[in-house]
């Protein structure tokens, strides 16, 4: 098996999202984030997804190293929350970067979730908080969930001085 790569369907924005995700990721992450293939309908494809030909078909890219798929297959399949692209950072900075970027024309959510533009979901997290949430002290732990659940975009500190409280 060579790994498990997310394919995400877009109406007709497949390579505009790619391009907008890849520029967001090397600057924040600086990891590997690349365009890596286009291609395009073809006549028979083109015919059978009601597409012109030569246009953008699929999008391959990397976001630090993850292998992401893009398709422009029409409007028949929308996002949903049902499933999230899930970041986790390991700064403030970070979090804030990429929460302001991704954000910016689509909602903020609650709990580190986020929609960006084109309807795709994230989760923005310190990568800490897992540690946190998994605190063998439960109360510690039920303190920095109470905090989670007030916050849109997570705050670090806040987190640390929750589960510090007594």
């Amino acid at each position: 098996m060579k790994g498990i790569v997310p394919f995400l369907w877009f109406d007709d924005q497949a390579e505009e999202a790619a391009n907008q995700y890849v520029a967001i990721f090397k600057d924040v992450g600086g990891g590997d984030s690349r365009i890596t293939a286009v291609t395009r309908y073809g006549e028979h494809a083109a015919r059978a997804a009601n597409r012109p030909v030569g246009s953008v078909f699929t999008v391959a890219f990397q976001l630090n190293g993850q292998e992401v798929m893009a398709l422009n297959g029409g409007p028949l399949f929308p996002f949903t929350e049902a499933i999230s692209l899930m970041v986790t950072c390991d700064t403030q900075e970070e979090i804030d970067e990429l929460w302001n970027r991704l954000s910016e024309g689509g909602e903020e959510g609650p709990c580190g979730w986020l929609k960006d533009r084109y309807g795709v979901s994230w989760q923005i997290a310190p990568s800490i908080v897992g540690e946190m949430m998994q605190d063998e002290d439960r109360e510690r732990a039920e303190r920095v969930m109470a905090e989670v659940l007030q916050m849109k975009k997570i705050d670090i500190q806040t987190l640390q001085r929750a589960a510090e409280r007594r």
